[in-house]
């Protein structure tokens, strides 16, 4: 990354709102109120959609991804706020005028060129899944919980996307429970493309030393066993499975292993994995 283009993504930093560019063509927004499990408030609203339409603008950018920092995505609209003070845009007043607001944000990421990818883990509660619904893609960790627990207390969705997303009969049933759903149900419903495996999502994401790439990168070698001198992976003869037994790595299944002079790759069951050196 130029320094440049770092000192634009620190000047747009904030307290609640982290960005980065992990990869070349990649903006990263990381919601970053983990002590209040990313609960929504305007502030991270307007910082939310101010990243993203600078992300949209600059001709670099390919794709923003959103995720959460700590243990959940996000718990939804900060109901210790204010929330009809210093939103973000204005919406005009009169009844409704707080789910007409949140609806317009919505159709505000919709209207992007560049695609929004939602990184959902852990809990991923009411306005936090109408957030992650404004994405264009939604990939989830197979634990996460998804849901609108609000509807047994307060209200329906602002954002009534359950019907039009998962059918009728499976809306019915979220709107009259309240009940969350886990990652792998909510692909199987239709609110999210894909789920992975948490573990191996907390690997990628504690260990610095692990990065998931796309199994058809271009250049990604065959499989080979000549790799045991990196004493990251054990092969038991029996299963004929590798385990990655390194100190400081989770034990993981990998089904495949193959390296060239740079880098070790291990292919799990949840996609292909890159060990750097």
């Amino acid at each position: 990354m130029s320094r440049r283009r770092a000192r634009m993504l620190a000047a747009m930093t904030t307290s609640v709102l982290v960005l980065d560019d992990p990869l070349p063509g990649v903006r990263r927004l990381t919601l970053n109120r983990p002590e209040k499990r990313n609960a929504l408030n305007n502030e991270l609203r307007g910082a939310i959609l101010a990243a993203l339409r600078a992300a949209d603008a600059d001709p670099a950018v390919k794709v923003s991804v959103l995720r959460g920092a700590g243990p959940s995505f996000s718990s939804g609209y900060d109901l210790s706020a204010d929330n009809s003070r210093d939103q973000p845009f204005y919406s005009p007043g009169g009844p409704g005028q707080w789910a007409r607001h949140v609806v317009e944000g919505c159709f505000r990421m919709w209207d992007l060129a560049t695609p929004i990818i939602a990184q959902v883990h852990g809990w991923c509660l009411a306005g936090g899944s109408e957030l992650a619904v404004a994405c264009d893609l939604v990939y989830v960790a197979e634990d996460a919980q998804i849901g609108y627990p609000a509807v047994r207390t307060m209200s329906p969705p602002d954002n009534q996307y359950h019907a039009w997303l998962m059918g009728m009969r499976a809306a019915m049933e979220l709107m009259l429970t309240g009940d969350a759903i886990s990652g792998t149900e909510a692909v199987r419903l239709g609110f999210a493309n894909r789920a992975f495996a948490a573990e191996v999502e907390r690997m990628l994401q504690e260990n610095p030393l692990l990065e998931k790439i796309e199994a058809e990168e271009e250049g990604a070698p065959a499989d080979t066993a000549g790799t045991l001198s990196k004493g990251l992976l054990t092969f038991d003869r029996q299963s004929r499975r590798w385990t990655a037994t390194a100190t400081g790595l989770p034990s993981m299944n990998v089904t495949a292993l193959a390296a060239d002079r740079d880098r070790l790759y291990v292919g799990t069951d949840n996609g292909l994995v890159r060990i750097r050196p």
